[in-house]
């Protein structure tokens, strides 16, 4: 029924394998070390998968941070109305070019895989089979030999689809014969470790959530299951998970750590260059010291304007001193040799306290 799960699934894991089977060889410790190894970097070939998915799920999250009291604002708008709410909740998304289920994607592509890899792991042992028999029957991709070649392998005398509480009768169907001890010897220490990395790597998340994601109340629950309810479980529910799930969840979740890590540190970066360049331009366009605003604007317009307005009025200053001092001399060459004063019907352009050349030069300003 999933079989469209279960041949990538066990393909993904052949593949891996043979790179590493080619390593450690095929004996009882190294076999086990090379499916071991075939069962984390399948995790890994699902997680570079999902990589970009994953950063449109952080920023889906941030972008939804940013407009968290609008969301409120509609929340209490439309308290009695869950139909209107869902309808601008999803239009309130739209303008903010967010998509909700970006940030379930990875979740969701991430579930199909642990449960194919579950059922991968069981069918190397099937219950109520002999070891010739399971031997005898290939495992989806893989061939009759890479079967063989699991049931043989040991990590520490375990087999990597035992789990703790394994029947009996299935626990002796491995040959050699398998111990529970060596079981529980291998899978509490993978517990352990897996348990403290879900929590880590909740911590990490919840510690980059703002404070108006963080006071919602939902959020906050949600925030309590993941730190200490999901690493609980993982403990509680170890003892049913086999030796290969427990590899697949512990390097699961040390690669969400170190992703969450590089991903929020390179978005702070890009954030801040991106804020640092809009302080950069808004200061460029301040106006420099003792210099006025439109002075600014005039420079931002016409390169240089400032400084030809000022050229043009002292070309207009000198003009007028030129012509002062003509009409200076022409009025001196005609006056009449007795000295006495030729009488002229221009107004007088003499005032108190100037010069008469100064006087004549104000007096040409007003007309002008």
């Amino acid at each position: 029924m999933l079989n469209f799960i279960y041949y990538p699934v066990s393909g993904i894991l052949w593949v891996w394998h043979k790179v590493f089977g080619a390593i450690f060889g095929d004996g009882a410790f190294g076999g086990a070390a090379s499916w071991a190894l075939s069962v984390v970097f399948l995790v890994f070939t699902l997680r570079v998968i999902l990589f970009k998915p994953f950063v449109a799920q952080v920023k889906s999250m941030r972008k939804m941070a940013e407009f968290q009291p609008e969301i409120k604002k509609l929340q209490a708008k439309y308290k009695n109305d869950k139909q209107k709410l869902a309808a601008e909740m999803q239009k309130l998304q739209s303008e903010h070019g967010v998509n909700p289920l970006a940030g379930c994607l990875p979740i969701l592509l991430q579930a199909p895989v642990f449960i194919g890899l579950n059922h991968v792991l069981r069918s190397f042992n099937r219950p109520g089979l002999s070891y010739d028999q399971n031997i005898k029957i290939p495992n989806y991709w893989l061939p009759t030999e890479d079967v063989q070649s699991f049931l043989q392998a040991r990590l520490f005398g375990a087999p990597l689809s035992s789990y703790i509480a394994m029947a009996d009768n299935e626990l002796n169907a491995f040959v050699p014969h398998v111990g529970r001890f060596d079981v529980i010897l291998v899978s509490i220490p993978l517990m352990i470790v897996a348990s403290i990395a879900t929590h880590l790597t909740a911590r990490h998340n919840v510690a980059r959530q703002t404070a108006a994601v963080t006071g919602n109340p939902q959020t906050a629950m949600m925030n309590k299951l993941t730190l200490y309810l999901f690493p609980l479980g993982v403990l509680a529910f170890g003892a049913f998970l086999q030796i290969g799930l427990l590899f697949y969840w512990l390097s699961n979740n040390a690669w969400t750590l170190g992703q969450q890590y590089f991903v929020y540190h390179r978005i702070d970066r890009d954030e801040a260059e991106a804020k640092a360049k809009k302080v950069e331009q808004r200061n460029n366009l301040a106006p420099k010291p003792g210099q006025k605003p439109m002075q600014q604007v005039r420079k931002a317009a016409k390169p240089g304007g400032a400084a030809d307005a000022a050229d043009t009025t002292d070309a207009a200053d000198a003009a007028d001193t030129a012509a002062e001092q003509t009409e200076s001399k022409s009025n001196g060459s005609s006056a009449p040799a007795n000295g006495s004063a030729v009488k002229s019907d221009e107004p007088s352009t003499k005032v108190p306290g100037l010069a008469p050349n100064q006087a004549r030069k104000k007096q040409s300003r007003k007309r002008r």
